[in-house]
Order: structure tokens, then sequence, then C-alpha cells
């Protein structure tokens, strides 16, 4: 960012601390002026939280009640409590998608990181943190200037199980381990990590196995997902449990779609034994919006109305995004379908979030982060970060040659082209705010060098090729030519899946003749969200360069140029498999299986379970230096602990793959010492994906291979760094068996870092005295 745009900011901001004037917004609840309320017991912040939920709840008539189950909460005004509306987003940023957050006067706009699939690719968790606490000071900033909630409905951690799904972007890509590590690094960065208080309300969505918005006919309002035991446990119920286990998230929201028959927001062994037993949510179990009312209506789950609230809230649902809940639960509750202590329940854990908020502590301003104002949004160090994570985000591809990165000495003059070339808004992907600033490619190149500018297609849907002659005449003209393509929101979004995987339109046409005119390096910069095959690129000699940059936020034309001229060096992977056309040809969007089946010509998903051709694989790219991995140490042999059993068979417990349950897992785990050498001129970071393949025979029911450990090094030239990896035994060298049961295979597992490989052995030692 120049200087001169920071110093418009800066006298921006300055106006609107002038505005903002010291005033914050009035208390929510247990107002010190109030001295009707002020001495309740459920605004003694001395008070147990639980005792204080439950001196509140205690003072409620069941028609307040049932007007705090939906998301835009009525007010009970004889108690001292303001409404109050929990639908807010904060996705890569604090949005303004939900009624809960309006950028408007103090606040007129926030920063605006990169989609979640470009951090992703970063393979960075203190980076995912970082942007967490950024965007959790930006949003309690804007709450206590009375401009934003304090729940966020955020981040979304469903699997990019099939490269068409309009949403992939959103997410942290197909690995479930990578989208676990994402969702509780980013929740802690959100959340804070100050015990039981929270700094805002983070959720995780949308549980569970939803990953389809509208194909072919089908969409998520009526989609009925039929999914394994063993796809449930190993692969989309995985980043779940990583988020409430580890991150710890106030929060879970259930999907539209069914599983097996049963929609997510009804179904008690989604909800009440997994989320809320097995997990241990604290915190509250919230619907996608309109899901009960969907349930109802389009899905026909039940006869009447009262049937649907009574079978959501029984099932473990807290809050209602929509109106259903508040206009059903009490003729639910006369019908005798559903006890009040059924709607406690649920009114407990919402109204404990909002006091571990502070919410119930009378002034804002004596909150830890009461102070937050509007010089706490868009501020220089924010907006570092955004750049900051597009660059580490950016996924170089290719470069023959090498041809990058581009030198200003020897290209004088590029040519910018490509319906993506001089966006701005297409950078910040779907659920996103007001971004605090823009620069766009043709911006970000400019600074380096002089450009010649062509859209070459009006947009990118790209149907005809009426401006394609002054593009080719720009390229012919310029030092070096780069061409920014890919997809927009109207290509993929949230109701919108796509057809195909090809570049829209006549992109590709476009791409190659420009290629074939242009008299210096040609590099492609793609923007998309989901994978594209861009086969023909990969193999054209006269494409030089290929560049991934996501949807890269508000910096994102900064961090493509500094890319593009080395003052970055790429260190992205892509955190998705990109499939060649012909993988979707025959697949439906519908099969949710994620393992191959031969006998039905079914390739399997993801790199775990499809083993195909394909354009890029999952974790695949390069920098402008090169690293070399030398393993210093390792263990060769792993004795795992185990109560022992008495079974038919227990003679050859070796040779069995041990239920977790049964191994005494606690700390379990192997350490690796990788030292990673810059054999390069150039700094830079270096992405360590460690990899491992369980024993041979579990081939036929476990992955190929599996994501188990990543680590972000920075090496500068022709030195030297020593990385430690920890694996944990049980939960990451576990596979699932056919009936869901998680297991630890006994025998060898080949761990693969980069082309280091090492092998290591399992083995059982069975403790204590045989039960039986």
């Amino acid at each position: 960012m120049g200087s001169s745009m920071l110093s418009v900011l800066s006298s921006m901001f300055l106006v609107l601390i002038l505005l903002w004037g010291g005033e914050g917004r009035e208390p929510f609840a247990c107002d010190p002026k109030n001295s009707g309320t002020k001495s309740l017991p459920f605004c003694r912040e001395k008070l147990a939280i639980e005792a204080r939920v439950k001196d509140l709840i205690g003072r409620l008539t069941v028609e307040e009640k049932v007007r705090l189950l939906v998301n835009n909460a009525a007010g009970v005004p004889r108690l001292g409590i303001k409404a109050y509306e929990w639908w807010s987003e904060a996705l890569h940023g604090v949005s303004n998608v939900g009624p809960g957050t309006n950028f408007r006067a103090q606040f007129p706009a926030a920063t605006s990181f990169p989609q979640v699939i470009t951090s992703a690719a970063s393979f960075n968790a203190s980076l995912w943190e970082a942007i967490g606490r950024v965007v959790s000071d930006e949003a309690r900033a804007m709450y206590n200037g009375g401009t934003a909630g304090l729940t966020y409905w955020s981040p979304n951690v469903n699997i990019f199980r099939d490269p068409r799904w309009g949403r992939g972007q959103e997410t942290p890509g197909e690995d479930p381990i990578l989208a676990g590590r994402y969702a509780a690094s980013y929740v802690r960065g959100l959340q804070g990590t100050d015990g039981n208080r929270l700094k805002v309300a983070a959720s995780c969505k949308h549980f569970t196995a939803y990953d389809l918005d509208n194909w072919n006919g089908v969409d998520r309002f009526h989609f009925n997902a039929k999914v394994s035991k063993q796809d449930i446990e190993d692969t989309f119920n995985v980043p779940f449990r990583m988020c409430v286990k580890e991150g710890k998230v106030a929060s879970v929201m259930c999907s539209y779609n069914q599983v097996n028959g049963i929609p997510t927001c009804a179904d008690p062994k989604l909800l009440k034994r997994t989320v809320r037993g097995q997990w241990g949510l604290n915190g509250y179990i919230v619907s996608d919006c309109d899901s009960v009312g969907v349930f109802y209506t389009s899905q026909h789950y039940t006869s009447t109305p009262e049937e649907a609230a009574a079978d959501a809230i029984k099932a473990g649902l807290d809050l209602d995004c929509g109106p259903f809940l508040a206009q059903h639960t009490q003729d639910a509750v006369k019908k005798g379908l559903l006890s009040e202590a059924d709607v406690n329940v649920a009114l407990a854990n919402t109204l404990t979030v909002q006091m571990r908020l502070g919410m119930y502590d009378g002034e804002p301003s004596g909150h830890p982060y009461g102070n937050l104002g509007p010089t706490d949004v868009c501020t220089p160090s924010h907006q570092e970060l955004a750049l900051e994570a597009a660059r580490q985000g950016i996924v170089l591809l290719k470069n023959k040659g090498p041809s990058l990165p581009l030198s200003t000495r020897r290209h004088r003059t590029v040519a910018v082209i490509g319906p993506n070339s001089n966006v701005t808004v297409t950078m910040i992907g779907n659920y996103a705010g007001i971004a605090c600033g823009y620069t766009s490619p043709l911006q970000g190149i400019g600074r380096y060098t002089k450009t010649i500018h062509e859209l070459g297609c009006a947009n990118v849907a790209c149907t005809d090729q009426k401006q394609f002659g002054r593009a080719i005449n720009a390229a012919h003209q310029a030092d070096a030519t780069v061409l920014v393509m890919g997809l927009d929101q109207s290509i993929e979004a949230e109701t919108v899946d796509r057809a195909g995987l090809l570049l829209p339109g006549r992109q590709q046409d476009l791409v190659s003749k420009v290629a074939a005119a242009s008299k210096g390096p040609t590099i492609l910069v793609i923007m998309s969200g989901g994978p594209v095959d861009i086969t023909f690129a990969k193999n054209d000699p006269r494409i030089q360069g290929i560049l991934w940059a996501g949807y890269p936020g508000q910096a994102g034309g900064a961090a493509i140029a500094d890319i593009l001229f080395g003052t970055a060096n790429p260190g992205g992977k892509v955190p998705m498999t990109w499939y060649p056309e012909g993988y979707i040809k025959n697949l439906a969007m519908t099969n949710m299986a994620m393992r191959a089946s031969q006998s039905k010509a079914y390739p399997g998903r993801t790199y775990r379970f499809y083993n195909g051709p394909v354009v890029y694989p999952f974790g695949y790219g390069l920098s402008y230096t090169h690293f070399v991995h030398t393993l210093v140490s390792a263990p060769k042999v792993v004795s795992v602990p185990v109560d022992g059993h008495r079974h038919r068979n227990s003679s050859n417990i070796g040779n069995k793959a041990i239920k977790v349950t049964h191994a005494r897992c606690g700390k379990l785990s192997i350490s690796l010492h990788v030292d990673v050498k810059n054999v390069g001129s150039r700094d830079g970071t270096h992405t360590l994906l460690v990899f491992s393949a369980p024993p041979v025979s579990n081939a036929h029911w476990a992955p190929h291979k599996q994501l188990v450990a990543f680590e972000k090094v920075h090496v500068p030239a022709k030195a030297q760094q020593r990385v430690t990896i920890n694996i944990h035994v049980c939960k990451l060298l576990s596979v699932v068996d056919r009936s869901g049961t998680r297991r630890i295979p006994m025998g060898l597992h080949n761990i693969h870092i980069g082309d280091v490989k090492h092998s290591v052995s399992l083995q059982a030692e069975t403790l204590g005295i045989i039960k039986t």
C-alpha cells in the first residue's frame, strides 16, 4: 500500500474518531442506571454464570422465552434486556451479509482478507489465528459502536468434496485435517483465549455432509445426503469435531440437507449425542437460516409445524435462524409435544454464551474489549496482514525457464489482459463486507512497470471475441503479458454450482491466441475458488508461468504483482485436487461416497481416495527457490499400549487394527526431526506437508494416504532450518472401518515428506488383565 493511500485512510479515520466522540452503545442489559434491574442476581458478575442463567430463565414467561429462540430475539423491557440480532458473519472479515452488521457512519468498512480457500493454501495455522484476532478486534469495535453483533456464524468447515460446488471457495479445502486445523486456529483467533470469556462467539458450519447447493435439479433444501458411517466419521465430521474439541467453538450450525433421511437440525444423534454429548460443545446449536421451516414445508418431514418445532428443540437445537420457533414453539408446548423444560435447556445454552460475551455485565466500556473503536478498524497493520495473507495463499503452478519473476529492467511494458485484470469486488469472493480499499491486479502491476490494459472479454462469461483483436495487439507490443482470467460469483457461488471445470465461454481461446502473439513471456493468473481444468495452459510452451490467486482479498492485486516481480516468493500449495474435465463425466454430485468402486466405475473423491489423472494434485505448489529435506531422526518402532480384551481371535493382535477406544492414547505421538535446506539463491518460506499411508493390509478400506501434519518454515537462501513434527498416533495414524469405528492399524506406516520416505512400525503392547 502506497504512503499516499495510507495518509488518506489516516485522515478518514481521524474524522471518524471525532464523529465517534468516545461514546459507544448503551448496555444490552443490566444497565447500572436502571435501579430496577441492576441488582438482580442475573446481573451480578461475581455470581457463577450457571446461577445467573438459571435466575434469568426463572423470571421469563413462556411468551418471552419463545421470542428468544430466534435470530432476531425480542427484548424483555421489564427486565431491562434489549432486542438482539444473532446473525452476523465473519468468514474472512466482518461481513454485512447478516442483518446483525451494518457499515455506516463511523464504520464504513472493514478489512477484507482473502477468501478462505486462498488463506487455506498458505497451510499456515498461525496466520489463520492472526486473521481471526484482527477480525474479532474489528467486530468488537463495531459492536461497541452499535453497528455489529457479537455472534458470528463463521467459519464454513465443510469438506470441498466435489470440484463443482459453488461454496467450495468458503471452505479450507478437501482434506479433513487441514479443514479442522483451520477451524480450530481461526476460531481461537476470533474467540480469544481468555478462559471462559469470549471476545466474540464463532460458529462452525454447516453440520454435516453439506456440499451441494443446486445441481441438475437437486437443491440443498430437498437433498437427502446418503452417507456411510465410515465417511461420516473419517471425512465429513472431522473438521467439526476438531472445531469443538480443539477450537472450543461457542456454536455449531446445522445444515439444510437431510443425512440418511433425517434433517440435520432434527437429528438427536447428530446434535445431542455427537456435538454436545461426545464432543462436549460448550455453547449453542443454531439452524441454518429457515432450516426448521424448510424441513417442514419443503421436506415434509413432519405433519404439523408444532411437531417440527418440537423435533428440532428436542434434537438439541437451541436457536432458529428464522421465525419458525417463535411462531410455533408455544403451541407445541400447549399440545404436549414439548415441555417448557426443553425450552429452558435451549435458552440456557444461548444465554450462557451471551453472558460469556459480557452482554449482561452492564456498560460495554467496562469490558476488556470495551475500548475498541473506529481507530481499530482498517488499521495499516490490519491491511498489511491482508496483503501478507494474499501473498502466502497465491500458488505458483508453472514456471518454465524459469520465466518468473519478471524483471522491471527487462519488462518495462507489461500487457495486462483479461476479464479479471482490473476487478476489485471479485477479489473478496462471497460472504464479504465492504473492504477498506482495493488494489486491483492492473493497479498492482502498474506500481512496478508501465502497463497496456485490455479486457479481451467483457466479463468472465466471455461469450464473444469482439475484444480479442485489441488484446492480441497489446500482447504483441509489450515486453511481457499477464492474463488474469478465471471465475467470479456469477459462475460459482451460494446456490450456484458449476456445470463443468473448464474456463467459461471463450476464455481458453483468448489465452491461447494472446500467448501465440506475445513477444515476451506470457503469464496466466487464475482467479477462482474452485479448481479449473487448465490442461491446455499447463501443456502450452508459449505460456511460461501460471499462478492461482484464488480470491485474494482487498489487497489481491498488490500481492499478485509482488509475486510476479519477485518481491515475494510464492509458497502456497493448492488445498484441493485440480481434476480434468473428464473426471465429472457421469459423476453425480449427489453421490456422497468418498471411496472409489471399480465395480460401479466410481472414481472416488479427493486425493485420499481418487487415484486417477489430475491437472494438479492436492498440496502442489512451486517456489522461486528449491528446498531439500533430510530426515534427521525418527522412530522405527512405536509401541501402542492396548487394554487387554478377551475375544475368540485374541492371539493375533499384532496384525490387527486396534480400536482407538481400546488404546491408551494420552500423548502417544511420533516425533520426527527434519532439516529443510534452501539450496536456491532466494529467501523463501517452505510448506512442509507430511502424509501417512497405512499398512497394505488395510488398503481396501483405508485412504491411499492422508495428511497428518504440516508446518510453515522460513529459510534464507543457502541456510537450513530444523523442524520438529509431532504426529499423534491415535488421532492421525488411525483409520475408520466400514462400521464407522476408528482403529489404529498395526504394522508398517509409510510417512512421506516430499521425496523423503520413512517407515514406522506400530506394535500393540497388551496391558493389564484380560477383560471378559
